[in-house]
């Protein structure tokens, strides 16, 4: 039985990631090397991710950043204020 449920896996969203990722950097002209080198990121390290997903956190907001997709990652986390609210209503409730 996946304990991830239909939604996938890490290493699923993690390819889809990946995929996404391969084809902005053909949509917008980079080459693996180009993009390597003006992110900062070795191209091994690209190609790994382009691969299998594999990348750190670091690296991948560094090639985010030269595709202008650094914005991306600032709703990762988010606290939904409705569903933050329905919360304090009900730890509020039980506490009576």
């Amino acid at each position: 039985m996946n304990p991830y449920g239909i939604r996938g896996t890490p290493q699923t969203v993690l390819l889809e990631i990946a995929e996404k990722h391969k084809r902005l950097r053909k949509r917008r002209g980079y080459t693996q090397a180009e993009l390597a080198e003006r992110s900062g990121v070795s191209l091994g390290s690209l190609k790994r991710f382009e691969r299998s997903g594999q990348i750190s956190m670091e690296n991948l907001l560094k090639l985010a950043h030269v595709l202008n997709r650094l914005s991306d990652f600032r709703v990762i986390f988010t606290i939904d204020t409705e569903l933050e609210e329905v919360e304090r209503l009900f730890s509020n409730k039980m506490r009576k």
